[in-house]
């Protein structure tokens, strides 16, 4: 199984900020600690082009980006101080992300150590993120002619309101988010399946409902490929949640997403998407836990077209 990194590009804020950078370095060391996959298989993330990224956000936005152009407005609503660091972060963690569909779609299951930026729009950012990675990556497996159909399967605690707006009217991606009815975004879009569950929704509440939701859309999917968002945040201990998951029922809705996944023989790209726990250490553990298991899945993931790993 290969995995995609892109924690060399450093990126300063301010003292005391929500946003948990360090927890992309970390999770790096961690896996390379635990010795999850072999050294050549854990891999530096490329950028993204601006032809990739042109598949899903406007030019004009993308260049005023670039140049740090955006408004005060634009960049309050994003969250992070503007940076070329930043910038640069963005573009390597949506290359990771399409290097995740690329390789999944050759061996079954891949992982990026970072992405899951769903809240961007086609022409803005929004919630600490830039760039849409997953509907820049479903566009260009497409559009490269190896994915028919790209399923999101978005567990992060909030809606991915950014993923569900730009693939509306798109039937090449198809979108389901389980998230906290009550939380970020206070206006929510339409995916092709949401469950918005109620605070503090525990880790049986939450695993029946997503178990159900994933039968619903895998009944739609019609193509071979899943990117699986699989946040942090929905733990009882977060800042930003408002769900009351243990790590242990978040390493049960890794395993559960994985293995409704492969039982439709998807390929599966697991990308990150947010934590925010006052204690870093937990938003690592809980990531850990998510690449883990999709180690542990892999050596037995069918292979597509045919074949074991």
């Amino acid at each position: 199984m290969k995995v995609f990194y892109s924690d060399t590009y450093t990126v300063r804020l301010p003292e005391g900020h929500r946003f948990p950078m360090s927890k992309y370095e970390l999770l790096r060391q961690a896996v390379e600690s635990a010795g999850l996959v072999p050294p050549g298989d854990l891999r530096p993330a490329r950028p993204a082009t601006d032809e990739e990224i042109l598949r899903a956000h406007d030019r004009d936005y993308l260049e005023r980006l670039m140049a740090g152009q955006l408004t005060v407005k634009e960049i309050r609503r994003i969250g992070l101080p503007w940076s070329p660091e930043l910038v640069t972060r963005a573009r390597h963690a949506v290359g990771g992300t399409i290097a995740a569909c690329r390789a999944a779609l050759e061996d079954g299951l891949a992982v990026n150590l970072a992405g899951g930026t769903h809240h961007a729009f086609r022409d803005h950012g929004q919630g600490f993120c830039l760039l849409n990675d997953v509907v820049i990556a479903a566009r260009a497996m497409v559009d490269e002619g190896r994915a028919r159909q790209v399923l999101s399967v978005d567990c992060d605690v909030h809606q991915g309101n950014g993923t569900a707006a730009m693939a509306q009217g798109d039937g090449s991606i198809l979108t389901f988010s389980i998230h906290s009815e009550s939380n970020f975004p206070l206006f929510k879009e339409q995916s092709d399946l949401d469950l918005a569950l109620p605070d503090g929704t525990d880790d049986e509440g939450y695993l029946a409902a997503l178990d159900s939701g994933l039968a619903e859309i895998l009944a739609c999917m019609r193509g071979e490929l899943a990117v699986y968002l699989a946040g942090a945040d929905p733990f009882e201990k977060d800042r930003l949640g408002k769900l009351a998951l243990t790590k242990d029922g978040l390493a049960r809705r890794d395993r559960l997403v994985l293995e409704r996944c492969c039982e439709a023989g998807l390929a599966v790209a697991v990308v990150m998407g947010g934590g925010y726990s006052p204690q870093v250490e937990d938003i690592v553990d809980i990531h850990l836990q998510t690449v883990r298991a999709a180690a542990e899945m892999a050596r037995c993931w069918p292979v597509p077209g045919g074949g074991q790993n």
